[in-house]
């Protein structure tokens, strides 16, 4: 499943940034619940060195969400 498909957004970065093309937000972005907001929001890379790693540690953040095991328990 991809992340749009687990209920993150998908958002541009706004003005230049030299490296991230974007970021990927979580579907709650509670930073109270989310240790501190570290899994809630995702840097997305223009140019990563290894494309494939990056997606895979974009992929294993989101799953990793707090929110998202909540959810996954009920």
């Amino acid at each position: 499943m991809d992340l749009e498909g687990l209920g993150w957004v998908v958002e541009k970065s706004k003005g230049r940034s030299a490296h991230a093309w974007g970021y990927v937000l979580c579907p709650e972005n509670a930073k109270d619940m989310c240790r501190g907001g570290v899994f809630c929001r995702n840097q997305v890379w223009s140019t990563p060195r290894n494309p494939t790693g990056h997606a895979r540690d974009l992929l294993r953040k989101a799953h990793g969400c707090v929110i998202g095991k909540d959810k996954d328990d009920e």
